[in-house]
């Protein structure tokens, strides 16, 4: 009986342990190209609801294609644009580092600086889910799935054309 107890105990730490070391899983994307859907979530102590936002992600070092809420973020690292494509709409921006608190692609790449943050709930081999503790009272959590690595293209694909939102109303904030 104190076996099972001692299992039972050490399975239980173990599922919700603090990152201590590297996530295996993200170590494996790194420089890599990858896709995966995501679910992110941000919870508030004493908030009525917690937003969730889902969507798919392809990212390549610090670029990315994030696609979610209907809308489309294109980024090459340094400059971001956020596409509302029915509303005919695009926000330019400039990337900045609390960015990675919302973005999954960006939170992938950044992941080791935040290791006695992140508690790792579950891990596999195309999936995790992780909460990253951003203060006392607000968690970040990021589920990521369906990780399917690709060949390395390049980070062309990761670049707008502006001239190729003819027609949309464009706001440039960099």
């Amino acid at each position: 009986m104190k076996r099972l107890l001692s299992i039972l105990i050490l399975s239980a730490l173990a599922l919700g342990a603090r990152a201590q070391g590297n996530i295996p899983l993200l170590d494996k994307v790194q420089g890599q190209r990858v896709t995966f859907q995501y679910t992110y979530s941000l919870s508030q102590k004493g908030a009525p609801f917690t937003p969730v936002t889902e969507g798919k992600v392809t990212v390549e070092d610090n670029a990315y294609i994030l696609q979610g809420l209907g809308m489309e973020v294109v980024s090459n690292g340094t400059t971001r644009w956020t596409l509302d494509r029915e509303a005919r709409e695009a926000m330019v921006e400039k990337v900045v580092a609390e960015d990675l608190f919302t973005n999954p692609a960006l939170f992938i790449g950044s992941y080791k600086n935040y290791l006695d943050r992140i508690q790792v709930n579950s891990s596999g081999s195309d999936s995790l889910d992780v909460t990253l503790t951003l203060d006392a009272e607000t968690k970040a959590r990021f589920v990521l799935r369906d990780i399917v690595f690709l060949p390395r293209e390049g980070k062309s694909d990761f670049s707008l054309d502006e001239k190729s939102l003819s027609g949309y109303l464009i706001t440039d904030l960099r």
